[in-house]
């Protein structure tokens, strides 16, 4: 995969990707206040078959978005189908999403890519997220809201943010006194940590589990 992202992406794209980074570190704030179900990064583990489940369900709603069928979906078609869904999204804020998912920068977002689109949809507009799964995607909420859980789970003094510390903290909670534990988080983390800031958003968290779970940008229509 190519590009990076997060603060040094935002800044890069300039204030509207700033913007952006700004709502969802406030959502996933809103989100740590109520706390989460996931009790340990075992858990997290755990649950991998049934994400990946739940996220290649998204195939459905990727192909109906691709219009042209050309496995790539652009900010047309992407305007086109908020349009028919009646999602609530100012044109700005659409441009603004897939700008921050088209890591590429070749104006078409990949099934990984719209994946992680949709679970930032769903994290800063619920009603949103509500519409997607009238497309027969029933258990997509439940697997957004899943991700967005071991993210607060990760993010120990709820910034919206995972630092490395934090990574290491998670992990040890989960297999205390264990000495690989250390190494296993630093591995983690570097995997989420494109830009090597220190700091990992949840949109580089996204894209990392796509990742662990098997979900590559490449992949082929019929997999």
């Amino acid at each position: 995969m190519g590009g990076v992202f997060g603060r040094q992406d935002t800044s890069r794209r300039g204030s509207h990707g700033m913007k952006l980074e700004s709502r969802m570190v406030e959502s996933m704030k809103q989100r740590a206040a109520h706390g989460t179900s996931v009790k340990s990064f075992n858990s997290i583990i755990m649950k991998f078959p049934k994400i990946d489940e739940g996220l290649r369900k998204c195939k459905t709603i990727f192909e109906q978005f691709d219009e042209d069928s050309n496995g790539e979906i652009d900010k047309e078609e992407l305007k086109n189908c908020f349009h028919k869904l009646e999602i609530s999204f100012t044109e700005e804020e659409i441009s603004d999403l897939f700008e921050a998912c088209d890591i590429n920068e070749d104006m078409g977002m990949k099934y990984n890519e719209f994946i992680v689109f949709l679970c930032l949809v769903y994290l800063l507009n619920d009603p949103a997220a509500s519409e997607a799964t009238k497309m027969g995607l029933g258990d997509l909420e439940s697997t957004f809201e899943t991700l967005v859980d071991a993210f607060v789970f990760l993010d120990k003094n709820k910034d919206g943010y995972v630092s490395k510390d934090e990574m290491i903290q998670a992990i040890n909670e989960s297999i205390p006194g264990e000495r690989s534990a250390g190494r296993i988080a630093m591995k983690r983390f570097e995997e989420m940590d494109w830009d090597k800031n220190g700091m990992v958003t949840f949109k580089e968290f996204l894209f990392a589990f796509t990742r662990w779970v098997g979900i590559g940008e490449n992949e082929d229509d019929d997999e």
